[in-house]
């Protein structure tokens, strides 16, 4: 069975086309449990997200910050494994019919095995990865794999990142360019930063692939504000930390799904 990057590329340009940004949420899987996670998914998609990233929980993480991290240890401590990611790739794909990526580190993959993971992720109707801590250099293994299944390989561009350097990832992607906002790790905050415009346009001068920004949107305001340069706005601190601060599940579904609302919103008045 093929991936689903076409779906991807697909929903991508139709946000294009009605000249707005495309929503794009994260939430890691099995957190606050793998069937709250898949709920958790279908809230967001419900609220309006374009796009869902599915986080495959990681004891070191270099990219998430301590509210991510959280729920990750939440995650962890519940026992989750990688079949429990590809089941909530699974049911929220089949739930919504709206492409789902799994965000991942590469030593999972790695001790998995990258045929097997591609493989699985694919039957699973998943639209690929995004893997911020895979050189691009050492990613043919994984490309090939991932192209074989119909999986897009997303890579991290940081303001760091020379033109150079982001003309040599944005030659080997696909799907999108996750643009790192500002250097640091992922966190709500309170502003996104000039640094993301410039990255932005930076980058859309190496390749024609969509540019989403991601790290410290939060709100509507700024879910606007990056939508006015950017090709999708990525969320994610935001709807774990409204999943945290609930008092119980129910709640944290009605939260993230008004969120999630509220950044639809957003990335409307561009």
């Amino acid at each position: 069975m093929s991936g689903n990057i076409e779906l991807l590329n697909t929903t991508l340009a139709a946000a294009k086309a009605a000249d707005r940004a495309a929503l794009i949420a994260y939430l890691p899987a099995g957190f606050p449990t793998v069937e709250g996670g898949i709920e958790a998914v279908k809230a967001v998609i419900a609220g309006g997200a374009d796009v869902v990233e599915i986080g495959l929980p990681h004891s070191d993480p270099v990219l998430d910050g301590p509210v991510i991290q959280t729920a990750d240890d939440i995650a962890l401590r519940g026992g989750v494994r990688i079949a429990d990611v590809m089941r909530t790739v699974r049911e929220a794909y089949e739930a919504t019919g709206v492409p789902i990526l799994v965000m991942t580190y590469w030593n999972p993959i790695d001790r998995y095995g990258v045929e097997r993971f591609t493989a699985e992720l694919a039957e699973a109707g998943g639209a690929g990865c995004i893997l911020p801590d895979l050189p691009v250099q050492e990613s043919a293994l994984w490309r090939e794999h991932a192209e074989k299944h119909g999986l897009a390989t997303v890579f991290v561009v940081a303001p760091s990142s020379q033109d150079a350097r982001l003309a040599t990832i944005t030659a080997a992607g696909s799907g999108f360019v996750y643009a790192a906002s500002l250097m640091g790790v992922t966190g709500t905050r309170a502003s996104v930063g000039a640094q993301a415009q410039d990255l932005v346009g930076r980058t859309r001068a190496t390749t024609d692939l969509p540019v989403c920004v991601g790290l410290g949107v939060s709100n509507a305001a700024q879910a606007a504000e990056v939508a006015g340069f950017a090709d999708g706005v990525i969320v994610g601190s935001a709807f774990v930390k409204a999943m945290l601060d609930a008092p119980d599940e129910a709640a944290g579904l009605a939260a993230v799904r008004s969120l999630a609302g509220e950044l639809a919103e957003g990335v409307r008045k561009r």
